[in-house]
């Protein structure tokens, strides 16, 4: 099952496929360059930047922040030093996830596909740390996914250039938030698989590795068609431009 919808917005808390290419015998074909800024994954490690500020500095990189925030989604600085604030999450998820439901009093698992580009507020405090705002994420959209399947990135706008970074899980948001300001040109949150190489595959049940498996016959059967059909299309059209330039017979 797939979800039709291509954009959601939710608010919780933790304190509560290819182009196609066609051609004639007249015409060349090619890929046309994208207009989007490229994008680079994990290519630089940001300068370190630090993680304890003293409660003076807190008080004031709130001041600042609320002040430049245009959501009225604003911070907030505890008696204990602990402050709160909201963030928000992009989902980039590929790939379906497993969401548990109810179905004739019995509890169901199905596969669905999240609305790519969807995004969630979460409200959080400075103390919450990035593996505990991927199982929120999760609980909010009712997924039974193991959390290990997933991880949480940061994208940064640099000039022209777009980079991503995966975050640790003992990091905290929220402080990530603060530093950053409310631009989310200068930071912004994406929640998406893990790198194969980085999933932890025995944290994973027998069930779960089973519908991992599922999951990826359906996709190469789907790319598998969608070959074909490329191929057919293709072959369809060199065979009108033969017939284009030969002539009448």
């Amino acid at each position: 099952m797939t979800w039709t919808s291509t954009m959601s917005s939710g608010y919780s808390s933790l304190e509560e496929d290819s182009e196609e290419y066609f051609f004639t015998a007249r015409t060349s074909f090619f890929k046309k360059p994208s207009a989007k800024p490229s994008e680079t994954k994990d290519v630089e490690k940001d300068r370190e930047v630090r993680t304890e500020l003293s409660r003076d500095e807190i008080w004031q990189k709130i001041e600042q922040y609320n002040a430049m925030t245009k959501d009225h989604l604003k911070m907030t600085l505890g008696a204990s030093g602990v402050y709160t604030g909201f963030i928000k999450v992009q989902l980039d998820l590929r790939r379906p996830v497993t969401v548990r439901g109810a179905r004739g009093g019995a509890v169901v698992e199905e596969a669905f596909y999240l609305p790519k580009g969807a995004t969630n507020t979460l409200h959080i405090s400075s103390v919450h740390t990035v593996r505990q705002v991927i199982v929120a994420l999760l609980n909010k959209f009712t997924v039974a996914d193991n959390p290990a399947k997933y991880a949480l990135y940061k994208r940064y706008r640099r000039e022209e250039q777009v980079y991503v970074c995966k975050l640790a899980e003992g990091e905290q948001p929220l402080f990530l938030r603060l530093v950053a300001g409310p631009d989310p040109d200068t930071l912004s949150l994406v929640l998406r698989e893990q790198q194969t190489g980085d999933v932890m595959w025995d944290a994973f049940s027998i069930p779960e590795l089973c519908n991992f498996l599922r999951i990826l016959e359906k996709e190469e059967q789907e790319q598998t068609e969608a070959v074909i059909r490329r191929y057919n299309t293709y072959r369809r059209k060199l065979q009108e431009a033969l017939l284009d330039i030969r002539g009448p017979s």
